[in-house]
């Protein structure tokens, strides 16, 4: 579904920042409100982005975060390389995230994106690194999916479940939305591999110096993504 404006401005106000490039809503609340943001698989700045399914409501991802904090992706990872019908469920998991994200694409206009065929986000094929990614995936495509994304929804019953709201007092509702991205994907955009290469660099410096003033860049360089040309599985 192509989001609405209203959809926009409660994304942004569940992740604190203007949301860019969400082509879908894919999944929604009982009320209607955003769970998941679907986001083209290339930005408007040109650079990759594999998290097609973002998860977006605050306490979805507030109790995600406990499972990754109770050591749930260590776990999991482990099972798949014992457990050989699980295993085989979470690749026909990867290729499905492969295949939706292509059709993502393919709606949205981007055209296929090279740089990330084949990979898709969270850890699939063979490990777990982000089981919100997972999460995301699983409301997005629904239950029989991702099988570790099911799990997971089944072990955050305690503080969400699909069939209740829990939007009310979840996120700021008052005043403006946010307009001012300080993301780290955003402070970078359109920096050359030589300056991201010395904001590295300086950052060692900072660190080595307890701290010391070093050289900046200019006042819109910050630090850089996880994989300095691609978008993490952590941004949106």
């Amino acid at each position: 579904m192509i989001p609405s404006g209203r959809d926009l401005d409660v994304l942004s106000r569940q992740l604190g920042r203007p949301v860019r490039d969400v082509v879908e809503i894919g999944a929604r609340c009982i009320c209607g409100n955003p769970l998941v943001a679907t986001t083209a698989p290339r930005l408007s700045n040109g650079i990759p982005f594999p998290t097609t399914y973002y998860l977006s409501h605050p306490v979805i991802t507030a109790a995600v975060s406990r499972l990754e904090a109770e050591g749930v992706m260590t776990e999991m990872s482990e099972r798949l390389t014992t457990d050989a019908a699980l295993a085989e469920r979470y690749r026909a998991a990867h290729e499905d995230y492969l295949a939706a994200r292509d059709a993502v694409g393919e709606r949205a206009g981007t055209g296929a994106v090279p740089e990330i065929a084949g990979v898709s986000a969270g850890g699939m094929p063979t490990r777990v690194k982000c089981l919100h990614v997972l999460v995301g995936h699983a409301l997005a495509a629904g239950p029989g999916v991702n099988p570790l994304g099911d799990e997971a929804i089944g072990r955050i019953a305690q503080w969400w479940t699909p069939e209740r709201c829990y939007c009310e007092g979840a996120w700021d509702t008052t005043g403006q939305a946010p307009h001012a991205d300080l993301s780290r994907h955003t402070r970078t955009q359109g920096l050359s591999p030589e300056e991201l290469e010395a904001k590295r660099a300086a950052r060692r410096g900072d660190a080595g110096t307890g701290g010391a003033q070093v050289t900046s860049l200019g006042p819109d360089a910050s630090e850089s993504t996880a994989s300095e040309s691609t978008a993490s599985d952590e941004e949106n």
